[in-house]
C-alpha cells in the first residue's frame, strides 16, 4: 500500500514539473509571424534621361528672353494705309503738268503672313527684320476723276528693321517699344483700264522711318505670343501713262501705314 501511495505522487510531481514547459512552448509559438521578412519597398519611376519635349515646360526651360535669344515668329499682319496726304498732277498732249484739285489717292487695306527673325543682344535691346508682301488696289477719288477712278494694284515688299527696348527680361509677360526705318519696293503693277486710258503704272524705291510698340507672352516651353503694332511714315511717287504717252499722271501720296501683327514665335 505505501509502495502504490510513494508512485502516486511521483507521477503528480512529474506532471506538476512538465506544465511550465507546455506553456512556454504555446507562447513562443507565434515568434514564427514576428520575425517574418518585410515587404521590399516600390520602386520610384524615374525621368527619361532628362527629356524635355518641344511643348513642355521643364526645369530646364529658361522663362522669359534675354540676351543671345534667338526667335522666329510667324504673324498675320494687317497693313492699314492712312493716305494722310495725296496730291495729283497731269499732262495731256505734252502739256506742262497741272494739279489736279481735289483729287487724292486712296490704297485699299491687306491681311497677309509675315516673318519676322528677331535676337536679343542684350537682356533688354533686340534687333528684329520682318519679310512680307502685300496686294494692295489703288484709286484717284474726287469730283476731277468723276469721284472714283481705278488706277491699278501693286505688290508692297517693306523690309523693317527695328530696334526694340524690353522692359522685362526673363519674365513671362515682356512689353517693349521700338525705333526702326522702312525700306519700301513695289513690284508687279498693273495699270487697270479706265476712262483715261492708261496702261503703264510704276513707282519709285521709297523709305522711311518706323515707331512700334508690343509685347511677348511665354505659352509653354520656347514658345511664345506675340501682338506688335507699328506705325511707319512712308511717302509713294507714282506714274501712270496710256499707250502712245500723250496722256500722264503722277501722285504723291503719304501712305503712311499702320501695321498690325499677332503671331507665334519658337526661341532657339
Amino acid at each position: 500500500m505505501k509502495n502504490i501511495r510513494k508512485l502516486a505522487m511521483s507521477a503528480a510531481l512529474g506532471a506538476t514539473a512538465l506544465a511550465p514547459v507546455a506553456v512556454h512552448a504555446q507562447t513562443t509559438a507565434p515568434s514564427t509571424y514576428v520575425n517574418a521578412p518585410l515587404a521590399q519597398p516600390v520602386a520610384v519611376a524615374q525621368p527619361r534621361n532628362g527629356h524635355c519635349g518641344i511643348f513642355q515646360t521643364c526645369a530646364t526651360t529658361k522663362i522669359g528672353l534675354g540676351k543671345g535669344d534667338f526667335m522666329i515668329r510667324l504673324s498675320a499682319v494687317g497693313v492699314l494705309p492712312e493716305d494722310r496726304d495725296s496730291k495729283v498732277w497731269a499732262s495731256v498732249n505734252g502739256s506742262p503738268y497741272g494739279v489736279v484739285s481735289g483729287t487724292r489717292i486712296k490704297t485699299t487695306n491687306q491681311v497677309m503672313p509675315e516673318l519676322t527673325f528677331e535676337y536679343f543682344v542684350t537682356d533688354n535691346i533686340s534687333l528684329d527684320l520682318i519679310a512680307t508682301s502685300t496686294r494692295h488696289e489703288v484709286a484717284a477719288e474726287g469730283a476731277n476723276v468723276g469721284g472714283k477712278l481705278d488706277v491699278g494694284s501693286a505688290w508692297v515688299l517693306p523690309p523693317t528693321v527695328t530696334v526694340a527696348w524690353h522692359f522685362r527680361p526673363h519674365k513671362r509677360l515682356n512689353p517693349y517699344v521700338g525705333v526702326g526705318g522702312t525700306f519700301m519696293w513695289f513690284h508687279n503693277m498693273n495699270a487697270a483700264g479706265n476712262a483715261l486710258g492708261t496702261t503703264k503704272l510704276n513707282s519709285g524705291f521709297t523709305g522711311g522711318p518706323s515707331i512700334n510698340a508690343g509685347v511677348d507672352y511665354q505659352l509653354v516651353g520656347n514658345w511664345f505670343f506675340n501682338f506688335d503694332v507699328k506705325q511707319m511714315f512712308v511717302r509713294m511717287h507714282a506714274w501712270a501713262e496710256n499707250g502712245n504717252e500723250s496722256v500722264k499722271v503722277m501722285a504723291h501720296d503719304s501712305l503712311d501705314p499702320t501695321v498690325v501683327s499677332a503671331g507665334i514665335a519658337y526661341r532657339f
